[in-house]
């Protein structure tokens, strides 16, 4: 089979023609001139392989089910973002309460996943690799793991999102020899993870910041690990085995761990003083600086700004507000130095550190909001299923033949 880029009037598809004129019409339009060969595209840039209604990226702008992400940011609870990104509309009052409900019930582990931490060598184990491990250990307490029925799969998909927040926030309590917090009826998702992480009840702008960053989180297109979800599933493999895929692709430093790699960037600038000598060093080095810049956005990360004022607020209230003054005169250097535009991850860190939430926790709690986007691309992909199969240009040796081993 060959490997086509379809390129007219702008769109570009992903097609698998195949040896034995299977799609004539596409023959007649190689004929034309209409279809070129594509280069390899490496990491599958501007390569289209699936349509989805989950969300957009289109002039810069990201779009959840058709909301704009500042609509979301503004007034949305997380909650009434998942239900978004599962169904494709928002929820009324009595299916918000239904899902919160759910989301509530489900957060508690079973007693036996709390002893699970404890078998850890915790001092040296990431929390990315005991989130990996033990949403794998969780299917095991589910019955119905296995049962494909519509129901169920819904049933499920709360399950896991529910029960995530309580793996990040359960590891991170039991690492330091600290009995898990269980959650409490009164508070949202937002909420309940903060209370679960520190043992206290959060102020009102704690809840409001994280909710902020749990909705900017949640969905983002055919990012890694979206696709890994997708290409796991798409053997109709279960959705516990879809998530923990995507939760070891989200893993790596180059998807997940970015804004855990901001705070150390910042931890070693101390004054705003220091920026300019700093970042200049940085590039001098040919030293990667983290946060900045995006393979999609082109103009600016939108979800940025919400969380830069996030920064602002929070970091004042917390008495950080020079960390924030540092952030913003790195963010202004690079700018000016290499005309690269603070990201996501960049503002997302200082957030999560005037929570007082422990550094290696930053990339865990990307996973527990993304979880919600993972579950939508894994319902979507089970709807209009066909497996993920892709070609390789092969580039090694050829002709070779056995040589026995006393010949080597």
């Amino acid at each position: 089979m060959k490997l086509l880029k379809y390129t007219n009037m702008g769109i570009h598809k992903l097609y698998l023609i195949g040896y034995n004129n299977v799609c004539k019409p596409f023959h007649n339009e190689i004929e034309k001139g209409n279809f070129n060969m594509a280069n390899i595209q490496r990491g599958l840039e501007g390569v289209l392989a699936a349509e989805t209604k989950v969300s957009s990226i289109i002039d810069s702008q990201l779009t959840y089910a058709g909301y704009d992400i500042d609509d979301l940011a503004n007034h949305a609870e997380f909650e009434e973002v998942v239900f978004l990104l599962w169904h494709y509309r928002l929820p009324n009052k009595e299916e918000l309460s239904e899902l919160k409900s759910k989301l509530f019930e489900y957060m508690t582990l079973n007693p036996r996943v709390y002893n699970h931490f404890q078998e850890y060598a915790t001092d040296d184990v990431h929390p990315m690799t005991a989130l990996r491990t033990s949403v794998s250990y969780i299917a095991h307490f589910d019955e119905h793991a296995e049962d494909e029925d519509e129901s169920q799969t819904m049933e499920r998909a709360i399950r896991i999102q529910a029960k995530i927040a309580s793996l990040a926030t359960a590891f991170a309590r039991v690492r330091e020899g600290k009995e898990p917090v269980k959650p409490s009826e009164d508070l949202n998702y937002a909420g309940n993870f903060l209370y679960m992480l520190r043992g206290e009840l959060p102020t009102d702008i704690e809840v409001e910041a994280f909710n902020k960053a749990l909705v900017l989180h949640a969905d983002h297109e055919f990012n890694a690990s979206t696709f890994t979800a997708r290409c796991a599933v798409s053997s109709l493999s279960d959705m516990y085995s879809g998530i923990v895929a995507a939760v070891g692709s989200l893993k790596g430093p180059l998807h997940g761990g970015a804004n855990e790699r901001v705070m150390s960037m910042l931890s070693e600038v101390k004054s705003v003083d220091e920026v300019d000598s700093y970042i200049d060093k940085k590039i001098q080095n040919k030293e990667k600086i983290m946060g900045f810049g995006h393979r999609v956005y082109k103009d600016g990360d939108p979800r940025a700004k919400f969380l830069k004022e996030m920064s602002k607020k929070i970091t004042s209230e917390t008495g950080q507000s020079e960390l924030f003054d540092i952030s913003v005169k790195i963010a202004d250097k690079m700018k000016q130095e290499k005309n690269l535009i603070a990201n996501v991850d960049f503002y997302s860190a200082t957030v999560y550190h005037s929570l007082n939430i422990d550094h290696d926790l930053f990339t865990p709690i990307f996973a527990v909001s993304r979880t919600s986007g993972w579950i939508a691309h894994i319902l979507e992909q089970y709807q209009d299923n066909r497996i993920m199969r892709p070609r390789a240009q092969y580039i090694g040796e050829t002709n070779r033949t056995y040589l026995p081993i006393e010949e080597r």
